[in-house]
């Protein structure tokens, strides 16, 4: 009986790639023309919330279930923050955010064809093993908050373990807020690793259809703060989204 599960979990899996290609040719023709200029990145975001983002999650069986606990004022520019189990989370945030945001992620995604191009055009990409490479991400973060655009990032600064509820924080998310003096905005997601977790890193067999949350919260200010305040910060919002994914049932 597991052998058939892991076999209709892999057939599945094979499902997600071939939904993640298909769907990203229909839209290569024009991420290539907005990738001509920078401002142009709005037409990415678009086309990732509204077609790619959809069409993978409902060609999986996913329902998406976006819930603002408060009200965002998309006016406003935020560093987005949320956890991260599942290779849904991305389509979950897309449809998520509202408003454009520039994603924070981690150069080895690079490698996958058609996506990588991309990816690594549209993306802030950090080498997180490279010093110079976790530094050029604040001023290209800068840069795109500079010319009105929000930044969304996974503060983990990795996939834990299944077993692990949220592991500790990284340092950038943080930094960049009070840099900025602009708020943080923790997203929830306490579906994701029930219904898609990353099965073949870790053997865990599980994954199924159905209703996927993602819960937008209260933006924290940062107004005022100095980098000292960067610790306290780090620690309030760790143990603000511990807290709310064990009430959202997360497991």
């Amino acid at each position: 009986m597991l052998y058939i599960r892991i076999l209709l979990l892999w057939l599945w899996n094979a499902w997600f790639y071939i939904l993640s290609t298909v769907a990203i040719t229909l839209c290569f023709p024009l991420l290539l023309v907005c990738l001509l200029r920078e401002k142009w990145y709005r037409g990415i975001y678009f086309l990732a919330r509204y077609f790619w983002s959809p069409f993978i999650l409902f060609g999986m069986g996913f329902i998406p279930l976006v819930r603002h606990k408060s009200k965002i004022d998309y006016n406003k520019q935020y560093v987005f923050v949320a956890n991260h189990l599942s290779m849904i989370d991305i389509m979950m945030i897309f449809m998520t955010i509202k408003k454009p945001a520039v994603f924070i992620g981690k150069s080895e995604l690079d490698r996958l064809p058609l996506f990588a191009t991309i990816y690594k055009r549209a993306a802030i990409l950090v080498d997180r093993n490279s010093a110079s490479s976790r530094k050029s991400v604040y001023y290209q973060a800068k840069h795109k908050i500079e010319i009105g655009f929000n930044i969304m990032l996974y503060p983990e600064g990795l996939v834990p373990e299944p077993e692990v509820l949220l592991a500790p924080f990284k340092n950038g998310a943080f930094s960049l807020a009070i840099q900025h003096q602009i708020p943080i905005v923790p997203i929830t997601l306490p579906d994701c690793k029930k219904r898609f977790p990353f099965q073949f890193s870790y053997k865990y067999w599980v994954g199924k259809p159905g209703i996927v949350r993602a819960n937008v919260h209260a933006p924290i200010e940062t107004a005022g703060m100095t980098k000292d305040d960067m610790p306290a910060l780090k620690e309030k919002v760790h143990q603000f989204m511990s807290d709310k994914l064990v009430e959202e049932g997360y497991r």
